[in-house]
């Protein structure tokens, strides 16, 4: 009977696993499509790289704050609800942005004809704008479910390995998601306005490149391409969150397997009941200097990981003179390569070297991305692309240990009943990042070069590292601190 319910319990474990990794993988499929849109979006309305990095911003600082928001929910719900309503959404709202310049196109009309003059831009950007931040709130129903329903399923002991590998999410959600707009919709689709020589000096203007540069002739070649790198990742991750709610269960008990770790925790009734949540919440969350330390280092991490991945195609095309193609490649590199290797073996070492302590394993991530981005900022321009590849690729293999494991830790930390509220608290640092890393980022890029963005992104790894070496010496988790209080 035993060795049955163990079959059972592990059969379940490695398919909630799965199913969350897909289901998460999508919600990238509607959040990272838009850093390959980005060189479209510029070459056919002349957006900047300030209100680009602006749309980064907003959507990350949203995205955050909804991370804190839907922990407590998620806490307190079903995660299997909370995390397909909220990709299902998502994918609506990636629909309306890949429609947005002929929304913009009928705001104007509209406005017209009550006397009010609009220009299309203004109204395209603003109207880009609004849907991107609702996406990023949408957006935060994606993470807390899963680190719920995976710290039910997993003990304590396996956890870093386990969700080092669930983290493996990530990149391949992005990696792939990289691929189908840069190497397929992008160069592929769109409409061909190459002879039309108005929208050619328009674009030749919005790039400030002459009219006869390939990389004109390029975008005109394939006008208005960006909308389906919207269009087609929803109607995909449409169609995922309908699987998601079919197939994801929160805990064992939902299959009639004993819990992992004490019992399930149910939704708090009485009076007596919340006091005591209140209190256990206050404790090992917000009364817990090694939450915040983790939230801190989580932003530090999330500039150096966002410069990489949002501002990738953009950063390897202007900075290193490689084709939006070659540009693709080496993210899809980084995140399917480097990231998914890296997270791996960072969740082996924790585990295995560092007995459980993340922390410890993410100090010296720290150091090698560093390293990593030096070397990559010294590789020349017009370099071979494999030159740029390796350092590029070394990057996402130490900075996703760190994206893995500190959430692990605030998991392990705050105890699997306030994991995602834990989770919650991170998410609003790791994405307050953006304020850096998007407008930020796009600043410093449009004023002072892309030499001075490299800066910005070495002084933040550093800080990372300093301020994982202030917890050096924590417990592995706080399980046996709340079984003694």
């Amino acid at each position: 009977m035993v060795e049955k319910t163990l079959k059972s319990f592990k059969y379940w474990q490695v398919r909630t696993i799965i199913v969350t990794m897909v289901g998460y993988a999508l919600y990238y499929f509607v959040r990272k499509n838009f850093s390959i849109a980005m060189p479209g979006l510029t070459a056919d309305f002349g957006i900047s790289k300030v209100q680009l990095g602006l749309f980064l911003t907003l959507n990350g600082v949203i995205y955050g704050l909804s991370r804190f928001v839907n922990g407590i929910i998620s806490d307190r719900n079903s995660a299997r609800i909370v995390m397909s309503l909220g990709l299902f959404l998502c994918a609506v709202v990636n629909i309306l942005f890949g429609c947005s310049d002929m929304v913009a196109g009928w705001i104007v009309a509209m406005a017209s004809r009550f006397g009010a003059e609009l220009t299309f831009t203004g109204v395209l950007v603003y109207f880009m704008g609004i849907a991107w931040v609702i996406n990023g709130f949408l957006q935060g129903m994606g993470v807390p479910p899963c680190t719920k329903t995976l710290t039910q399923w997993i003990p304590p002991k396996e956890l870093a390995t386990k969700m080092s590998i669930w983290n493996m999410s990530h990149s391949i959600g992005a990696g792939l998601v990289f691929g189908l707009c840069g190497w397929y919709i992008m160069p592929h689709l769109g409409i061909d306005m190459s002879g039309n020589p108005e929208v050619v000096a328009s674009i030749a203007s919005n790039l400030g490149l002459e009219v006869s540069d390939p990389k004109v002739i390029s975008f005109a070649s394939h006008y208005m391409a960006w909308r389906w790198c919207f269009i087609i990742p929803a109607v995909i991750a449409l169609i995922g969150s309908i699987g998601l709610f079919l197939t994801l269960k929160d805990s064992p008990s939902d299959v009639g397997l004993p819990e992992v770790v004490g019992k399930k925790k149910v939704i708090v009734r009485t009076p007596e009941e919340s006091a005591e949540y209140k209190a256990f919440i206050r404790r090992k969350v917000f009364g817990n200097r090694l939450i915040w330390t983790l939230a801190a280092t989580n932003f530090f991490v999330y500039v150096v990981r966002f410069a990489a991945l949002d501002w990738g195609p953009t950063l390897l095309t202007e900075s290193k003179g490689l084709s939006l193609a070659m540009a693709t490649t080496l993210c899809i590199v980084f995140e399917f390569i480097g990231g998914n290797i890296g997270m791996v073996v960072a969740g082996w070492v924790t585990d295995h070297v560092f007995k459980n302590r993340a922390h410890r394993t993410c100090v010296f991530c720290m150091i090698g991305t560093i390293c990593s981005f030096l070397l990559f900022w010294a590789v020349p321009a017009g370099s071979p692309w494999w030159v740029m590849m390796i350092p590029f690729m070394f990057i996402g293999f130490f900075i996703y240990g760190p994206q893995a494991l500190l959430g692990v830790a605030a998991a392990n930390q705050a105890t699997n009943r306030a994991s995602a509220t834990a989770n919650g608290i991170l998410g609003i640092f790791g994405y307050a990042s953006t304020l850096v890393s998007g407008v930020g980022f796009g600043y410093v890029a449009q004023h002072y070069g892309w030499h001075g963005a490299y800066v910005t992104i070495l002084v933040m790894a550093f800080l990372g590292m300093l301020t994982l070496l202030t917890m050096w010496n924590a417990k592995a988790d706080g399980y046996e601190e709340e079984k003694a209080a």
